[in-house]
């Protein structure tokens, strides 16, 4: 696997998962999308189109599969948690289907019920989703939270019970979202943050680091919202993101925006994160 970064997008898929999805992230430079395969905000699954399958998994990018929001393996409620199983299981087999190197889901909250019992369910529920994965499948990318509410995973250290949860599954992969991280507490704007906070995350979590969501936030550090923005116009700002591709546990690990604003402004973040990133390599 190569050192460098790739940097893409979130992509639109208009006009069909590949066709549109392609021509999107040729428009803004992306080396790398991201999809939805599914309607995010609904628990309905989409079958695809196997033309269009066919055609992004032998396109060459790197892709990855974002799972619906609704998912929630901590939830309290029974019709919840079993939507998420059957809206997993799908995301994975298309994933699959798709050739995405991972499927990412946001990893819950426990809502109204005391956490050990949300962690149980997490065990009970999406381990053996886990052993369903194909040889050659997506790893399943569990996505830290900003930590409102009664979120399971914020802080990287809070991945450490997941993944005990989980058995240290082979298939279990970390997707960073930098906005999350810092609206959790990791202070990535500070002197030597991006270092404490990628340190951490490999001394939890070593070698599981698949993608990195890589957002600005439009709050402060410990806000614990969840409201990205646009690279270096927020409170990480710019540097931290060529620290981040400068550490050895980010090598070969691709960057992802999810930025506000439409495809001048993620063709802009692109540019940015390119010019990070050979600032991070030259100096």
């Amino acid at each position: 696997m190569t050192s460098r970064n790739a940097i893409g997008a979130h992509v639109s898929v208009a006009g069909g998962l590949a066709t549109g999805g392609l021509r999107y992230a040729a428009d803004v430079g992306a080396e790398m999308a991201q999809v939805f395969v599914t309607n995010p905000r609904t628990w309905a699954l989409n079958d695809g189109d196997p033309a269009e399958d066919a055609k992004l998994a032998a396109s060459g990018l790197p892709v990855f599969a974002h799972a619906p929001f609704l998912v929630n393996f901590g939830s309290p409620t029974p019709a919840t948690l079993d939507n998420s199983v059957a809206v997993i299981r799908h995301t994975l087999r298309r994933g699959a289907q798709i050739g995405a190197l991972g499927v990412v889901v946001h990893t819950g909250s426990a809502v109204s019920q005391p956490r050990d019992d949300a962690m149980r369910q997490i065990h009970e529920h999406l381990l053996p989703l886990l052993e369903e994965i194909p040889e050659g499948g997506p790893d399943l990318l569990l996505e830290p939270m900003a930590g409102q509410g009664q979120m399971l995973c914020a802080t990287v250290q809070d991945l450490g019970p997941y993944l005990e949860a989980l058995e240290h599954h082979p298939k279990v992969g970390v997707c960073l979202d930098t906005c999350h991280a810092y609206a959790a507490g990791h202070d990535l704007a500070a002197p030597g943050g991006v270092a404490a906070t990628l340190d951490a995350l490999h001394a939890t979590a070593p070698g599981r680091l698949k993608l990195i969501h890589a957002n600005d936030s439009k709050d402060v550090c410990g806000s614990k919202k969840d409201r990205h923005e646009n690279i270096g116009a927020g409170h990480i700002g710019a540097e931290p993101f060529a620290e981040i591709m400068r550490h050895p546990v980010t090598a070969g690990v691709p960057l992802c925006i999810e930025t506000p604003g439409k495809a001048d402004k993620d063709r802009e973040n692109i540019a940015l994160l390119k010019k990070l990133r050979e600032s991070a390599t030259s100096g």
